[in-house]
Parts: structure tokens; sequence; C-alpha cells
């Protein structure tokens, strides 16, 4: 019964994110129609393109067809009459798999976090494939096994992760627990895996931190720039709001670009462009406000902006190295190089996916290559976190550390049993384990 009962969870709380990520979509959507169109507007395109917009938030590629008579009204070349758009605007795939997560979090609590998952990712690849069969578009056309695919997949794997996190530190009875147990069996390898997630973990944070606060500075000293596109652009207040949103939408995205700028090999804004701290070469830009921002010139001191990624991973082997010697764990030199390698493979990885999610097309011609390029930037990150990490982790142990280790040591030795196994004398200091 129990087990029922969080499947049928599971399945509510894929429901409730799928209907938010709609709803969020469909209301200002509606608005800004009813604005632009008046009560008596033609309302039988509002969710199509309501549903077709949820499929691209959630990664699904965009084929676009302008029609014939709008080709000839915007003297658009009949060579842009068909193009992709394949760039994500991460906003609506972010607010999933962290929706996911949560609910994949419940489920582990609750003894059962694959079939949580499991029955979450069913009900949502089925609202998925309703969403798909009832939002097709003459101009704009999405291939419907993605459709119904990459949503669930997102999903998944926001419980699979929410719900692991949970089970790893609580137990599940099962794979799980074998999989800790054989760890465990490994004294010296065991807290390798555990180090390793939660040095990438800061890793992560910091770089997304780092390049936010970037893009900020760069909207405080560019914000000009930005405005002006705004009035070249020549919209009403309606005009400017629905550019406003959708770049609020692309934000996460183009903080996937400052980190691939922070790390060096930066992005393109259109075929045979490129934006990096060693060199700016742009050709025409398309007028989008946010596109104001881009920086105009470089220089070679712009080449330590790629210490960030470098101190990103210096933090991380700091945190995960004083947990180590907090919980009396201090490791030998190999394993402490792993979990260095470790943190600079797992936090790549990560940037990879983000990147390949946040390049390439955005429009006909020169806009098919636009974003930061997947290999250059897992290679250049991974280095540069490999390093800081390194130094941090692979540095010898100084007197602090030494002396906290024989104290343990030493509480260990004066700590006395009677025959029955009770400790006679229990130091204040110390700790019981806390169980799983």
């Amino acid at each position: 019964m129990q087990r029922l009962l969080v499947a049928l969870l599971a399945a509510f709380d894929a429901t409730i994110a799928a209907a938010v990520g709609l709803v969020a979509l469909l209301a200002p959507l509606t608005l800004l129609w009813t604005l632009a169109f008046g009560i008596t507007a033609d309302w039988g395109a509002l969710w199509p393109l309501t549903g077709t917009l949820w499929e691209f938030g959630h990664g699904v590629p965009l084929a676009v067809t302008i029609p014939d008579e709008l080709l000839v009204a915007l003297a658009i070349p009949a060579e842009g009459a068909a193009f992709a758009v394949t760039v994500t605007p991460l906003a609506f795939l972010l607010f999933t798999l962290f929706f996911a997560a949560r609910s994949g979090g419940r489920a582990a609590t609750a003894g059962t976090w694959l079939l949580g998952a499991l029955s979450g990712t069913a009900v949502f690849a089925l609202i998925s494939a309703a969403v798909a069969l009832t939002s097709g578009l003459a101009a704009v056309q999405t291939p419907f096994v993605l459709a119904v695919l990459f949503p669930a997949a997102v999903y998944f794997v926001g419980a699979v992760c929410g719900g692991v996190r949970i089970a790893w530190e609580d137990g599940d009875g099962g794979l799980l627990d074998r999989l800790h147990d054989w760890l465990d069996s490994h004294q010296e390898w065991a807290p390798v895996p555990a180090a390793i997630v939660r040095g990438a973990a800061f890793v992560l944070v910091a770089m997304v931190g780092a390049s936010a606060l970037t893009l900020a500075v760069a909207t405080a000293f560019r914000g000009g720039e930005m405005a002006a596109l705004f009035q070249a652009a020549r919209v009403d207040a309606l005009g400017a709001t629905v550019l406003t949103l959708a770049q609020l939408a692309y934000l996460p995205t183009l903080i996937v670009w400052t980190a691939s700028w922070l790390a060096g090999p930066g992005f393109a804004v259109g075929a045979g462009t490129a934006v990096s701290p060693a060199g700016i070469q742009l050709g025409v830009v398309p007028g989008i406000p946010v596109f104001g921002l881009l920086p105009e010139n470089s220089s070679m001191w712009m080449l330590i902006v790629i210490l960030v990624p470098v101190a990103a991973g210096a933090v991380a082997a700091w945190a995960v190295r004083s947990r180590l010697v907090w919980e009396g764990t201090p490791l030998r030199l190999p394993q402490r190089a792993v979990i260095a390698f470790g943190i600079a493979v797992v936090s790549a990885g990560f940037a990879g996916l983000a990147a390949e999610l946040a390049n390439g097309s955005m429009g006909p011609g020169r806009l098919a290559v636009v974003g930061p390029a997947v290999l250059p930037l897992v290679l250049s990150l991974g280095l540069e976190v490999l390093i800081g990490a390194t130094i941090l982790l692979l540095s010898p142990r100084n007197r602090d550390e030494l002396a906290e280790e024989r104290t343990d040591r030493w509480i260990a030795e004066m700590t006395e049993f009677d025959a029955d196994g009770v400790p006679v004398q229990q130091p204040s200091s110390a700790a019981p384990d806390a169980p799983r």
C-alpha cells in the first residue's frame, strides 16, 4: 500500500510540475494576446504556441518555416525561409529539473526512490505526448519523438538525482545500500565518491555565481548599449515586454555563455565570430538587446579571468579536504589524486552538458552557429579545475591537520572498555557516529 501511495504522489508531483510550467507560459501569453489582438482575437493558435514553447524550453529543437507572403512582406531572401532554432532557454528546463529533484527526494524519504522516479517520469512523458499531439503549428514544427523523450528525460534525471541524494545518506534497503556496503569494505577508498560529488558541487556553484556576477557587471557597464538596441528595435510597450520576457527565459543560457568566457574558449554569436578573453571577432550582430552586453574589444589582461575556474577548483578542494579532516579521514596521496581528478571530470562533464543545450542555431545563415563549443569548454574547464584542486589536495598537510589527527588518535587510545564492550571513559569531544 505504501509503494502504491508513493507512486501516486510521485505521479501527482509530475502533473503539478508540468501544469505549473505550462501555466507559467500560458498566463503571460494570454495577457499579451489580449493586448495585441483584443477579446475578439482568434484564440486557436494560443495553446499550440504555448505547447511548442514549453517543448522548446526542454531542449526540443524547432524547425521554423516562414510563409511565402511573409517573406515578400519582410523582404527576406528565399534561403532564409527555413531554419532551425536549437539554443534552449534553460529557465524552463531548470524549473522542471528542480521540481523533479524535490519529488525524488520525497520518494526516497518514503523508501522507494526508484519507483517514485519511474512513476513521475511516466506521467510526465504522457503529458508531454499529449502536449505534442495537441500543439502543432504550421510554421513551427517539433519532432514528436523528441517532444516526448526530452521533457521526460529532464524529469527523470532530476528525480533520480534528488532520490539518490537522500537514499545515499539514509539508505534504501536495496541497490544503494549494497553499493554503500561495498565501498565501506574498501575503507581507504570509501570517502572518495562522496568527496568527488561534494567538490564538483562546489565548483559548479562557484562558476554559476562568478558567471552571474560577471553578467551583472557587464549589464551595469554596458546597459546603455542594451537600451539603445531596445530603442533601435522600434517596438512598442508590448513588444518591449515580449523581448524582456524572452531574454529572462534565456538568462541561465547567458550564464552558461559567460562561464565559457571565464574558462577561456568563449562563445560565438554567428559563424566566423568569437567572443573570448583572448580576442573578439564580431561581424554584423543581430539587434537583440542583450547582445549589447558584448564587449567591443579585448586585451591580454582579460586572460586573468581564467583564474576563476582555477580558484573554483581550489575552493572545492579546500572544502573537501577540511571535511575529510573534520571527519577524521585524512586520505593518502593516491586517494586525494583521484578526488582531484574526479572533481575536474565531473565538473567538466556538467559544463559540457550545459554547453550542448546552450549552443546551436538561432536563425538562418550565420546564426546557425551560436553559443559555446562543447569540447573546448570541457577540456579547458576540466584542466583549470584540476590545477586548482590539485594544488589544495596534494599539498602537504599542515601542522593543524597533523595535530588534530594526533589528538584523535590519543582520544581513541585513552578510551577504555569493560568486559561487556561498554565504554568506561568517553571524552566529551567525541561524538557517536550518526546512524544511516
